[in-house]
């Protein structure tokens, strides 16, 4: 029987729920590595404001009941764990962060892979592998092991994907002061049936993403007089 390892194990999703663990991080201790790094990101699909990663080295050990994939968790329950992960000195954690001019010039798939790099690059101490939420982002310079739905299977990765939502979500809240008319603290950014209202009325504002379809039509029609 050909053997499977724990780092290509195929994902079961049907009749079984999904639960954060540390064999990852410790299959990656087996092969020699100490410093293993969970890497998440969170804003890929809003409209406007910036996409945000996260890179978590948890503690050989740790601890930290119900902590799971951001989107499974109430925005209460994430700033929770959020406060817990970022005041704990045996937790290291970086942020990497890319705005919305740069996610135009450059789109979205390279957005995210340069704040997971930038993430990487803020932590204190560099990691010897990294476990990387989705699939390969080949220009990390680390050693890494992608993870399909990494956050529900990893606590490493699920502590990253809880303050890289955390961080975004409270920069948005920033961006709401700015520009309250889009309804920033609602939806995020996200293309709710609200937003795209206010999009219609008001337009793009300095934050929203151009290339993205809603954004980059609107602002056609505006140039055409539509």
């Amino acid at each position: 029987m050909k053997h499977v390892s724990p780092t290509h194990r195929p994902l079961r999703i049907t009749g079984y729920v999904l639960r954060p663990s540390f064999c990852f991080e410790r299959a990656a201790r087996r092969r020699g590595a100490k410093l293993i790094a969970g890497v998440d990101e969170a804003g890929r699909g809003p409209l406007a404001g910036p996409v945000v990663a996260a890179a978590v080295i948890l503690p050989e050990g740790f601890k930290l009941t119900g902590l799971n994939d951001s989107k499974q968790l109430s925005a209460e329950q994430r700033d929770g764990f959020f406060l817990t992960l970022t005041n704990d000195p045996r937790v290291r954690f970086g942020v990497g962060i890319v705005d919305a001019e740069w996610i135009d010039r450059i789109n979205i798939l390279h957005a995210t892979h340069r704040a997971m790099a930038e993430a990487l690059r803020r932590l204190p101490v560099q990691p010897d592998h990294v476990l990387v939420d989705g699939l390969p982002v080949k220009s990390l310079t680390i050693p890494q092991t992608a993870l399909v739905k990494g956050d529900a299977r990893s606590f490493s990765i699920a502590a990253a994907s809880v303050i890289a939502k955390v961080t975004r979500d409270r920069l948005m809240l920033e961006l709401h002061a700015r520009y309250p008319a889009y309804g920033f603290d609602q939806h995020k950014g996200y293309p709710t049936p609200e937003h795209l209202a206010a999009l219609r009325a008001h337009g793009p504002c300095p934050e929203h993403r151009r290339t993205f379809g809603p954004v980059r039509e609107k602002l056609v029609q505006g140039e055409m007089g539509l």
